[in-house]
């Protein structure tokens, strides 16, 4: 997904992709600078299918992987070549496509989802990947579904968990296991999808994984909706009513940029040597200091600065379209702490995720949106969130 700004201009529009079947998985889908392909350097073609195989790949130079589960579109092609550009041309990069069973729930249809895997090769041998890695179910899990898992621990039972439970601890489980098959350098998974990228980057710290973990800024569709294979599936009048997502998360940053600048014009005082002077210019300091105080007023008056004033602007967006026809119905509106997903505090300084789910007709949709409280909106820093 392309960064935006906080006014919610898409910097960076991306391209129609090929429609695939909705699903409520989790998608990783971000924008980086293009960069040139290069060609795919494996013993047998760039499709793999092994871990034996996958072990011929590469000869020397970093490793990049970006994990999938397939139906690939832009969003993962400009992840591919952010890859592309990290590995460098003497490295490698891998593409995973891989339907991980362990992510589906109750209710979310398995045999459903998407199986692309010739476009899939394509997409990424163009977008600069080396190696496609497509293994079966019984490479990734010899023997059948694996006795020992990864738990996700609290974080992983908060919003996205709470509407999908045990889904966090299916893909950790195979993200661990992909990590240890493809044995990478870095791996890049798209801010999109923030829980999921907090979740590996903790992951990654607690059991010393020894790969860096890049985040990705979000791909948007022109309009400003995040890129995803299920917004194919939203007629336009629900094309319509789904705009609410980031429309709430651009209100909320607007506003929280709006509310910086007063308070920054709140505090600010003349300076020393505009102290001695003219009539004229007492006046004048005399001015300033009503205007501050008239800043600080607006401030309090609009709903305070920081979280609340956040959650406010976005959550009026939201009632909106919960009265459009077709409605939205809210799933969960959070800002949260992106350490551990929990709700920060009316007075949080510091970094914070502007999270948002949703249901228009049968499509879920997620979107976020990180923010800095107390600073700027920072949609396209791609070490938000990471832990030093």
């Amino acid at each position: 997904m392309t960064a935006q700004s906080p006014s919610g201009t898409p910097h960076q529009p991306s391209t129609p992709t090929t429609p695939s079947a909705p699903t409520e998985s989790t998608e990783s889908t971000e924008s980086t600078a293009p960069t040139t392909p290069t060609t795919p350097t494996t013993p047998t073609g760039p499709l793999v299918r092994t871990a034996h195989e996958l072990r011929a790949v590469g000869a020397g130079g970093p490793r990049a992987v970006v994990m999938t589960m397939g139906a690939l579109h832009e969003g993962h092609a400009t992840l591919i070549r952010a890859a592309r550009e990290r590995a460098g041309t003497r490295g490698t990069v891998v593409v995973t496509v891989f339907v991980n069973p362990l992510q589906f729930g109750a209710g979310e249809d398995l045999d459903r989802y998407p199986r692309t895997l010739d476009a899939d090769l394509a997409l990424a041998v163009d977008a600069g990947a080396d190696a496609v890695f497509a293994p079966s179910v019984d490479e990734v899990y010899p023997g059948g579904e694996p006795q020992v898992r990864i738990a996700a621990g609290p974080m992983g039972e908060r919003l996205e968990g709470a509407s999908r439970p045990g889904h966090f601890d299916g893909m950790l489980t195979v993200v661990a296991k992909l990590l240890h098959l493809t044995a990478p350098d870095l791996a890049l998974f798209g801010q999109k999808d923030a829980q999921q990228l907090a979740l590996i980057r903790r992951m990654v710290r607690d059991l010393n994984f020894p790969v860096e973990i890049v985040g990705v800024p979000t791909v948007r569709e022109d309009d400003g909706l995040a890129l995803s294979s299920r917004n194919r599936y939203l007629s336009a009048g629900e094309r319509r009513t789904a705009l609410a997502l980031s429309g709430a998360l651009f209100a909320a940053a607007d506003r929280l940029a709006a509310q910086e600048a007063l308070r920054a014009r709140a505090t600010a005082l003349p300076g020393a040597q505009e102290r001695a002077g003219t009539r004229a210019e007492a006046l004048s300091r005399l001015g300033e200091a009503r205007s501050a105080a008239d800043a600080h007023a607006v401030a309090r008056a609009s709903g305070g600065h920081g979280a609340g004033a956040v959650r406010a602007a976005a959550r009026a967006v939201l009632d909106e379209a919960a009265k459009a026809e077709p409605p939205l119905t809210l799933d969960y509106l959070a800002l949260v702490d992106p350490a551990d997903f929990t709700e920060v505090t009316d007075d949080h300084a510091g970094e914070a995720v502007l999270a948002v789910a949703a249901r228009v007709g049968a499509t879920r949709l997620i979107d976020n949106l990180p923010l800095r409280l107390g600073g700027t909106a920072s949609p396209e820093d791609p070490t938000f969130g990471a832990t030093p």
